[in-house]
């Protein structure tokens, strides 16, 4: 797997962060106090949320005068079902060798 994706992973490891991405899945661009409302988080925490999924490249940030908008990076969840596309083939593969090998 490629470091990339990993990043991607874990950053959506965490319910907070997963939730944001989910809310940007649902309409985006949003400010950073609409993507953190009713999460539990405070600003300054909601902040670290944010800065983890733009380390992975997840979302982006974009100062629009006194609010910053989070946009959704789809490519990098784009590669990263991709992966997971990948890794469901393989193992289909192999349930089929296994499949007719038990057969045989």
């Amino acid at each position: 797997m490629a470091m990339q994706e990993a990043q991607i992973y874990k950053a959506l490891g965490d319910p907070v962060r997963l939730q944001m991405v989910q809310r940007l899945v649902e309409q985006s661009p949003l400010t950073l106090g609409e993507i953190s409302r009713d999460l539990g988080v405070s600003r300054q925490g909601a902040r670290k949320q944010i800065q983890v999924l733009v380390s992975a490249n997840v979302v982006h940030l974009q100062p629009k005068g006194r609010q910053t908008e989070v946009t959704l990076d789809s490519a990098s969840l784009r590669r990263a079902r991709e992966f997971i596309s990948r890794l469901e083939q393989q193992w289909d593969q192999r349930l089929l060798a296994l499949k007719a090998l038990v057969e045989d």
